[in-house]
């Protein structure tokens, strides 16, 4: 059957739409500490809501089969209405941190039913072109995750409320796309249903397990570093004195460049293999860890060239570690394989965020990116077992 045209960008488009409520509260946080008399602290805690609430619904989600007993479709547009109006919510509430908290986490969890499931969608329509959809998949998260910072940037005058019932509107108008122009495709299949004692046996097997591994690295870093990036930014203005330079436009560019790795990751892989590509992305920002103290004290158009090269390969290596975890994963169990792997990946992302959080108490924001460099480095110790081209194809 052949594919409908629109099929892909409405995806694309539904799961950039789906995502943007992801990173919506941090554009805005400076106005929340400002208006609300929050601590430093109160970032990394409002962002490991939501990934906390993330990895509750991948784990719901998947324990109950959800999007096999109903279209996904209908998942991804209820989700992506709930989450919306989740995060609209925040608009009502009287400077109540805990209530923050708690509507960040609710949103957290209807994100696993945009994000795997607009996947999902789109393996029901792609088989052989699944990995180049996923690279745009995957880009399409990565322009979500920084929209916010464009619309704070772009509407400075505006309330911090306005911003986020912005994203809101597009999240949920996102999701009515999905459902209304996009059918399920021939390919969708049900899946297997989740047994959470496959970690016993999962990672027995080599391949799985260094793919799996060298994700967990890459995890470690991405969602700390878009999470601390604007405050980064900030404090290196305020330092070289550029006060008319706008933190969240950089941000956006810093992030947003993350879907020229992913796209272009997706094209390389076909030619070079998924590990290959992964590990070249891995290396470079290690190197940039490393190096990001030095950086600090760089002119402003080298450090912001520096910040987009790390934007590019920060995420550009996240579709190439799905496609090798999926290639890896024993075949029996792949859904809950992945469903573990997945969860365990942001389980991590906490533990880092904290430390970074921790991080920047201690020696300011200077070195706080330093605390990165663990991922990238253990992830390519992990990588080394699929160097060889017979297992990189």
């Amino acid at each position: 059957m052949t594919v409908p045209r629109r099929v892909l960008p409405v995806i694309v488009v539904s799961q950039f739409a789906g995502t943007t409520l992801w990173f919506a509260v941090n554009a805005v946080m400076p106005d929340l500490q400002r208006a609300w008399g929050l601590s430093s602290a109160a970032l990394g805690q409002m962002t490991n809501s939501v990934q906390l609430g993330f990895i509750l619904g991948t784990l719901v989600f998947a324990l109950l089969a959800i999007a096999d007993r109903v279209s996904p479709r209908l998942i991804f547009f209820l989700c992506a209405l709930s989450g919306a109006t989740c995060t609209a919510a925040i608009c009502l509430i009287d400077k109540s941190f805990a209530q923050l908290l708690i509507l960040r986490f609710v949103t957290g969890f209807f994100l696993a039913g945009i994000y795997p499931v607009g996947m999902k969608i789109a393996s029901g329509w792609y088989v052989s072109d699944l990995g180049k959809a996923l690279g745009f998949l995957v880009g399409a998260l990565v322009l979500g995750t920084a929209f916010p910072h464009l619309v704070r940037g772009l509407g400075q005058s505006l309330p911090w409320q306005s911003v986020l019932l912005s994203v809101s509107a597009l999240a949920a108008l996102g999701g009515a796309a999905m459902w209304t122009f996009v059918p399920d495709g021939p390919h969708l299949k049900v899946a297997a249903k989740f047994d959470p004692k496959a970690l016993a046996v999962i990672f027995r097997s080599p391949q799985f397990r260094a793919s799996s591994f060298g994700y967990f690295g890459h995890m470690w870093e991405l969602y700390a570093f878009w999470a601390y990036l604007p405050l980064v930014i900030g404090a290196y203005l305020t330092f070289h004195a550029h006060p008319a330079v706008d933190v969240a436009l950089c941000t956006f560019v810093v992030i947003g460049g993350g879907a020229l790795g992913c796209v272009g990751g997706g094209y390389l892989s076909q030619w070079f293999g998924s590990a290959k590509v992964a590990s070249a992305q891995l290396l470079t920002s290690g190197v940039c860890c490393l190096i990001s103290p030095l950086m600090f004290a760089a002119p402003l158009p080298l450090y912001l060239a520096f910040l987009v090269v790390w934007g590019i390969v920060v995420v550009g290596d996240s579709p190439q570690f799905s496609a090798l975890n999926a290639r890896y994963a024993p075949a029996d169990r792949v859904g809950s394989a992945l469903t573990i792997v997945n969860c365990i990946g942001f389980a991590i992302t906490i533990v880092s965020i904290q430390l970074l959080s921790a991080t920047v108490a201690v020696l300011g924001p200077t070195f706080v990116f330093l605390s990165l460099l663990p991922g990238p480095v253990l992830g390519l110790l992990a990588l080394r077992r699929l160097s060889s081209p017979s297992r990189d194809h």
